[in-house]
């Protein structure tokens, strides 16, 4: 590729594409508008999250806590381990990067003609990839979680699940490719409103068809697979009409001399390449999820459940402002790198790096110290239990400890990634999944399920220092003056909101308001705003200027 550094972080600036990353171009400047990208994204995220909250809501209150419930979750986990791993992950980071140079250098039609061929080798490839899988179903449920065995139907049901949700990957990987292309020719809309309809699926068939199969004698939780089917199917579906649009809807070749042709051309093979090393990073990851859900498969039933409701709320914060400052941070990183400007480079992560400490610390108190009434609100009617809501937020305070580090992370990562260094993320990625596997030897005995998501979190703080310190070590970032001072007004924000949210958790009998839902849920609300309003309020007491720290 005749594309030197330079001008590919120049096109990643202007809104080619950072995988998971959109930028649109301002009308009148022909300049990135980052925070209007990221008010795009960020909405999109919101709809995304509230949907899955109330999804979740949903499937708590018809199934609760249990085998069965334990039985969905880890069929649902197991397509998406590979989607993440082949999809989002891998496949996505060495796709974008391919299509974006060859529209830069060679133009429209020979952009088409490597979509054309990508996507002819990854359909057959998913086919025969989703046929290894349903047939392979019984081995996966049981490398994923052999202890749902100790109950016979559960484990039974999981398989069932596995069967028919296995062919998800095979529509997710279709929409990440589409997406990709997608937001090449800065389309971004739909990709960022495509998961929501996977939750609003999923909330139907809750809904609508779970009851249904209870009264024909089916299990109703079956219902909850046919709906993320659907969802797949719906989500693949939007992407057609937008391909179209653009003239980029791929052509699939289905003869095995096309699929030679596809195979052999240099687009497919570079791709090909590139995903070795993207998969290495992204299967750290996914490793530590399956290691975490085989040893909850093994502890008391529902502890897979507790967990995943757990991970939902936990997510909330997270993605909102993991995505937000991926979208502001990422183009401006790279476009400083490569214009050699370490000034704005170092300034840009140490913005981040502040945003961070500004808006998930409070949060993260939040989820340690009010964990029962988020998750009353949220999860605690009909089928789930009082003991369940006790113990999913057991297991949120375990995500509270490391949520700093886990939000942190999306900041300093690509830091390196900007430098294009990828092996040293995966190197303490590597390190830190080791670490958080001793841990759980030591804490599972004493804490059960909730010592899988505390090990988690403390490997996050761990990864995060790390990372930081490298960065610092190179001499890449060079923390500004004031942060001293600016430490000091977050933590004395933070010990106020601390007091405030513990004596409301104690002041009032969240798990026992039986039949006063909307009473419970006005008091919630009701207290997340006063410690909205008790943070930021003391923090500008303490003399910290929010709109010049937001804008600089």
């Amino acid at each position: 590729m005749s594309v030197d550094v330079a001008s590919k972080a120049r096109d990643y600036s202007l809104g080619v594409l950072v995988p998971g990353v959109c930028q649109r171009r301002a009308a009148k400047l022909g300049r990135v508008s980052l925070l209007k990208s990221a008010s795009t994204v960020s909405l999109w995220t919101l709809a995304s999250r509230v949907t899955g909250l109330v999804r979740e809501s949903l499937l708590a209150a018809l199934f609760g806590a249990s085998a069965m419930t334990d039985a969905f979750n880890v069929a649902f986990r197991i397509p998406n381990l590979f989607r993440r791993l082949f999809a989002e992950g891998a496949f996505s980071q060495a796709f974008v990067p391919v299509l974006a140079a060859t529209k830069a250098e060679q133009g429209d039609a020979a952009t088409k003609q490597v979509v054309d061929k990508v996507a002819t080798v990854l359909a057959w490839a998913l086919v025969l990839t989703c046929v290894l899988g349903v047939l392979m179903a019984p081995w996966m449920v049981w490398a994923m979680a052999s202890g749902l065995q100790k109950d016979p139907r559960g484990y039974d049901a999981a398989v069932v699940m596995t069967r028919f949700m296995f062919p998800y990957i095979g529509f997710m990987s279709m929409v990440a490719l589409s997406s990709g292309v997608l937001n090449t020719y800065r389309r971004f809309a739909v990709p960022a409103a495509t998961p929501v309809l996977l939750n609003v699926s999923t909330i139907a068939a809750a809904w609508g068809l779970a009851p249904w199969f209870g009264q024909k004698g089916l299990e109703p939780i079956f219902a909850m697979a046919v709906g993320v089917m659907v969802g797949g199917v719906l989500q693949l579906a939007l992407q057609i009409p937008a391909l179209r649009a653009i003239g980029m809807l791929p052509r699939l070749g289905l003869g095995w001399g096309s699929i030679r042709a596809a195979w052999a051309d240099p687009a497919t093979r570079n791709i090909t390449r590139l995903m070795a090393p993207a998969l290495l990073g992204v299967s750290v990851a996914q490793i530590s999820l399956l290691i975490n859900t085989q040893i909850a498969s093994h502890l008391a039933t529902g502890s897979v459940s507790w967990l995943s409701y757990a991970d939902r709320l936990m997510e909330f914060p997270t993605a909102m402002l993991g995505v937000a400052l991926g979208v502001v941070l990422t183009p401006r990183l790279a476009a400083a790198r490569a214009s050699g400007n370490a000034q704005d480079y170092s300034d840009s992560l140490d913005w981040g790096l502040r945003i961070v400490v500004l808006l998930a610390v409070p949060c993260a108190v939040a989820l340690l110290l009010f964990p029962q009434p988020l998750v009353a609100v949220l999860f605690q009617y009909k089928a789930f239990t009082v003991f369940d809501a006790a113990q999913t937020a057991r297991a949120l305070q375990g995500w509270g400890v490391g949520l700093v580090g886990i939000v942190a992370i999306k900041v300093l990562a690509p830091g390196y990634y900007a430098n294009q260094d990828v092996k040293t993320p995966v190197r303490i990625a590597i390190a830190v999944l080791v670490i958080t596997q001793l841990l759980n030897l030591a804490l599972v005995p004493l804490f059960a399920h909730a010592a899988l998501s505390l090990s988690i979190g403390l490997g996050a703080v761990v990864n995060a220092c790390w990372l930081l310190a490298g960065l610092v070590r190179r001499g890449s970032y060079r923390p500004r003056p004031g942060w001293g001072r600016f430490m000091l007004q977050v933590l004395a924000a933070a010990l106020v909101l601390a007091a405030y949210l513990a004596w409301a958790a104690q002041a009032v009998d969240w798990l026992h308001m039986a039949g006063r839902h909307w009473q419970r849920i006005g008091l919630v609300a009701a207290t997340l705003g006063g410690a909205v309003a008790l943070y930021m309020g003391g923090v500008a007491v303490l003399g910290l200027n929010l709109r010049q720290f937001v804008r600089r």
